[in-house]
């Protein structure tokens, strides 16, 4: 993880990662890139803080930003975003599960002496203090969402598709292929949409089987039952209305995407490699750089 952290900042229109002017230096741990649980010895980095996740918050309408080295928040109409708190944890999974309520997994800041994965971890104070729900020291969510008292999550540690329907108090595990990405039906938490090596593929009965839905891997969004979005890791977005049946191009980002959050049907917002944010308000026909569209 950098400890050294520069800011989003306004730069030819485009918000991007700056590091700060001293050296960063990086702890990589080993269970974010490969399964390991080991801490590796700091090294010299220089590369842009790479996002996670985003999550619009309801509460205050501001963009927050997980990345390797914690979390930021970004105001509303701003293009600048400051760290919350002085945790450094490595959020490899976040989703914004209500006001002030965020949800959390990956590895924690090794200043805290927790196992090196999180399992799941929730704040409710806008991610200025986390505190373990369940599966500390058991589970790395890479992907992790949250509708009403359903939880779904992908521990890439175990290749589980783990889905809670008590908060994340008790869990169920299902064996789907490796993932990179899952949404869920905002009115059946029993479909689900994920993001396969291979490509997409869906299941309607909890997990339990799924068959290929074609197109390519890449981030997933679903904001409303008839807007289902898919962004490929080349920037090309398509969308369903009918829940993955049938898909038409919408746009491309302009960039390869590392994360996405389409807080309506029409908004979306797109983490860029290299620390560049872009938005659309007319579901991802055009594109403006920043997180907040024109």
């Amino acid at each position: 993880m950098i400890t050294a952290v520069g800011l989003w900042t306004k730069t030819n229109r485009r918000a991007r990662v700056l590091l700060g002017a001293a050296t960063a230096v990086l702890v990589l741990l080993a269970a974010a890139c490969g399964g390991g649980t080991e801490a590796e010895a700091p090294a010299a980095e220089s590369d842009p803080i790479h996002a996670h996740g985003l999550g619009l918050n309801p509460a205050d309408g501001a963009l927050y930003i997980a990345t390797h080295t914690g979390l930021f928040r970004m105001e509303s109409g701003s293009d600048e975003a400051a760290r919350v708190g002085d945790r450094r944890q490595d959020t490899m999974g976040f989703t914004v599960a209500g006001a002030d309520r965020f949800l959390g997994s990956g590895h924690p800041d090794l200043r805290e002496g927790l196992p090196p994965l999180l399992g799941l971890v929730e704040s409710l104070d806008r991610g200025r203090s986390w505190e373990p729900i369940s599966l500390l020291g058991k589970a790395d969510f890479h992907a992790l969402r949250a509708t009403g008292s359903f939880i779904h999550g992908y521990d890439a540690s175990g290749g589980r598709l783990m889905i809670s329907d008590d908060g994340g108090q008790t869990w169920r595990v299902r064996r789907p292929p490796p993932l990179m990405d899952l949404v869920v039906d905002p009115d059946d938490p029993s479909r689900i949409v994920a993001a396969s090596e291979g490509g997409l593929i869906v299941s309607r009965n909890d997990g339990r089987s799924w068959r290929p839905l074609g197109g390519q891997p890449g981030l997933l969004a679903w904001p409303r039952r008839d807007a289902l979005y898919a962004l490929s890791l080349d920037g090309e977005l398509s969308v369903s209305g009918d829940g993955g049946a049938s898909w038409a191009r919408a746009g491309r980002v302009g960039g390869r995407p590392e994360a996405m959050t389409a807080p309506t049907s029409e908004r979306l917002i797109v983490a860029l490699e290299h620390g560049a944010l872009r938005s659309s308000s007319d579901g991802g026909r055009t594109w403006t750089d920043g997180a907040w569209p024109l």
